[in-house]
């Protein structure tokens, strides 16, 4: 199952008591960018800091052209490290811009791979 769902949106969930999403085990994959829209026209400067803090997570990630596709076990492992990406750029960016996908999946990790290997074995072997 795959959400699109705004930030504020999740946390009013979370009010209503749908905390168990929030703590269950799960395999969840984000696909996000983030980047100032006060900074000109080259971003990379500031993307250079969110993906370094991304780099010291631990957590297995894939960087794009387009954005950054991160895999951890939690929403909230997923959530934080969203948060700690807005800390990269909170202090001298006054707009940010950010998009996320979210696909949440109980039970399965590793699937940041798995899910291309899955293709590759179907097609064959493909550019990455």
């Amino acid at each position: 199952m795959i959400f699109f769902i705004h930030f504020e949106s999740f946390r009013r969930l979370r009010n209503f008591g749908l905390t168990n999403i929030y703590k269950t085990v799960m395999s969840v994959l984000l696909e996000f960018s983030m980047f100032p829209t006060d900074k000109g026209e080259s971003v990379s400067p500031y993307v250079s800091r969110i993906v370094k803090a991304i780099d010291e997570s631990g957590y297995d990630y894939k960087l794009t052209p387009m954005g950054t596709i991160v895999e951890a076990n939690t929403l909230e492992e997923i959530l934080d490290l969203v948060k700690k990406s807005y800390a990269c750029l909170e202090a001298d960016c006054d707009r940010v811009y950010s998009s996320l996908k979210l696909d949440i999946r109980k039970g399965k990790p590793g699937r940041l791979q798995g899910k291309v290997r899955s293709v590759e074995e179907k097609i064959g072997k493909i550019k990455t």
